[in-house]
């Protein structure tokens, strides 16, 4: 393992110390940073409404403000004179003004009225005209209210719903994102590293030294920390900034259970194709050619990506989506994004890990071997078959 070492130390030092490494990683922390706070900007502007009453409907502004939530709204409300209000509806400042009395109120849009606004106020309206009548009749309206109020549909529920799914699906979807968008990125830094030494011939200067089986284990191991590294930065700047933020309500057990399968899923993930694509990688000796034979390899990287935000956001218990997570080379992928929705059984867990790491051996048996009759012929491309058979 000395020489393995050896090699995983060279890769680690000179990527960590490029100012590709540093930048990267602070832009991406700075683009995470941006992103949620653009979402949560738009998010309060979306659900904040503006809307203007005259002095005579000023009474209605209070019952309206107090619906708003019952909508999914936050109405903010201003008095404002009747012809200030209707040029600040044509100009956007207002979304509507309302006119007229509490008891007969018209609403004045632009074009069309927000269903909100007009299912709230017409709420309003018919509140006050019921209770209006219920007064004429002699009836008290806030006993009949309340009575009213105190009525319920007996519910029973075969399950408990979970009050943190949001945030398990955002955690989910973030996860899958990320170990998507680094193993790709470790992938292909494996692949261009071999690739550059095969064409400046350092890997002939190396393997004079030691075995490529090493060299190629060391710089896989080496990459695969170095990225691992720069998750765990960014994962943590993203957690510090959810917990800063208040976003983050998930019992501790069960945020902290599915980090550490996200990292473990990572490292699997990053073994069975970082192999793959330092086997395929050594077939060529020129960057040109290197999309060919890793556009594949890519390719079934992206297909659990695809499957996983498509249907588990919509259907987490997915039998189809149950069973791809088990398959090695999916399970990266899906099965933390399923621990994250908190469907994935402990015994699929167990069956996707042993499945994945029998995988790693029989791909560092066969990628070794390809690597290691590939990497010294320069030239043409290198056909697996002849690669697997040479001495």
């Amino acid at each position: 393992m000395s020489p393995v070492w050896l090699v995983a130390r060279r890769e680690i030092r000179t990527r960590v110390r490029t100012r590709g490494f540093i930048i990267g990683t602070l832009s991406i922390i700075v683009i995470m940073g941006a992103y949620a706070g653009l979402m949560t900007f738009i998010g309060n502007q979306a659900s904040t409404t503006k809307i203007g009453v005259t002095a005579e409907a000023t009474a209605i502004g209070e019952p309206l403000k107090a619906a708003g939530p019952n909508f999914g709204k936050s109405f903010e409300i201003s008095t404002v004179p009747a012809p200030v209000g209707e040029q600040q509806v044509r100009d956007g400042d207002l979304e509507a003004l309302i006119t007229g009395t509490p008891e007969e109120p018209r609403l004045v849009v632009k074009r069309t009225p927000d269903d909100a606004i007009q299912a709230a106020l017409n709420a309003i309206v018919q509140q006050r005209t019921l209770d209006a009548e219920l007064a004429r009749f002699g009836l008290d309206p806030a006993a009949v209210r309340a009575t009213a109020e105190s009525a319920h549909v007996a519910v029973t529920s075969l399950e408990t719903e979970d009050p943190h799914r949001v945030e398990r699906l955002v955690l989910a979807i973030a996860a899958g994102v990320v170990l998507y968008m680094f193993m790709i990125i470790a992938g292909q830094m494996v692949a261009q590293g071999v690739v550059e030494e095969k064409a400046s011939r350092v890997v002939e200067l190396l393997l004079s030294t030691i075995k490529p089986t090493q060299l190629l284990a060391g710089k896989v191991v080496g990459i695969g920390l170095t990225n691992l590294l720069q998750l765990l930065i960014i994962a943590g700047a993203g957690l510090l900034a959810a917990g800063v933020g208040g976003m983050l309500t998930l019992p501790s057990a069960a945020l902290a259970s599915t980090l550490a399968w996200a990292l473990v899923w990572f490292v699997l993930g990053f073994f069975t194709y970082a192999t793959v694509l330092a086997a395929a990688s050594s077939l060529v000796s020129r960057h040109e050619e290197l999309q060919n034979v890793i556009s594949p390899v890519i390719m079934v990287l992206v297909v659990p990506f695809v499957i996983g935000v498509s249907i588990l956001p919509s259907s987490p218990d997915s039998t189809f989506a149950a069973v791809l997570s088990l398959v090695p080379g999916f399970s990266p992928t899906l099965m933390p994004m399923r621990i994250a929705l908190g469907v994935a059984a402990p015994w699929e867990i167990a069956v996707a890990t042993v499945l994945s790491i029998a995988a790693i051996a029989v791909l560092l048996r066969l990628g070794g071997r390809i690597y290691s009759n590939a990497v010294l012929r320069t030239g043409s491309r290198v056909k697996i078959r002849d690669a697997l058979r040479a001495s």
